[in-house]
């Protein structure tokens, strides 16, 4: 079924959302990487406030390329997502509605999603320069030191994911590997 979200979204929009649903996100989406997620966890640890607020929010695991002239970004392909795993269901528990990456989660992670009301999406990997295209704007908000990796604040329209991981716990991955088996 095809979606359309604005973001930040609310966990009652999290919670109609299924695995295998396309999702069309428009508005704020912020970027963070696996320095940027250690850089957070030292911030929490130390007692510290992240440098955006989670609640409602999604983060895209990706790093993109230089911008071309007249663009806000360059290629912006999904990372692997499992890198986050060992962050991912601290953040869950302070509010993140949803994920986009690509690959398969931990268990930790899906019992976090379940235990949250949260989602994880999936951006097609290999096609960062298409993606870029669905980008309006891009902005440097945190941790300007780690370059690529750095905190970003994306405005988005249209932006094409998949959900794999829903709020019930339906996995795509798991689901969608049974019935090709079937066939």
């Amino acid at each position: 079924m095809d979606r359309y979200l604005n973001v930040p979204f609310t966990k009652e929009e999290a919670l109609s959302l299924k695995a295998g649903d396309m999702v069309y996100l428009t508005g704020t989406v912020y970027t963070a990487r696996d320095a940027a997620h250690k850089r957070m966890a030292e911030t929490l640890d130390a007692g510290g406030e992240l440098p955006v607020s989670l609640q409602g929010n999604v983060i895209y695991y990706m790093g993109p390329s230089p911008a071309r002239e007249g663009r806000p970004i360059g290629s912006a392909g999904p990372t692997t997502a499992s890198r986050m795993d060992k962050y991912t269901p601290r953040l869950l528990d302070l509010g993140l509605a949803g994920m986009i990456g690509k690959g398969k989660r931990s268990r930790e992670v899906s019992d976090a999603i379940v235990r949250n009301g949260s989602v994880y999406f999936a951006a097609i990997g290999g096609a960062g320069a298409l993606l870029s295209k669905a980008i309006t704007d891009s902005e440097v908000i945190a941790y300007d030191d780690l370059g690529t990796e750095a905190i970003r604040k994306l405005t988005v329209k249209d932006f094409p994911v998949t959900v794999v991981i829903d709020s019930r716990g339906e996995n795509l991955y798991e689901t969608a590997t049974l019935q090709y088996c079937k066939e």
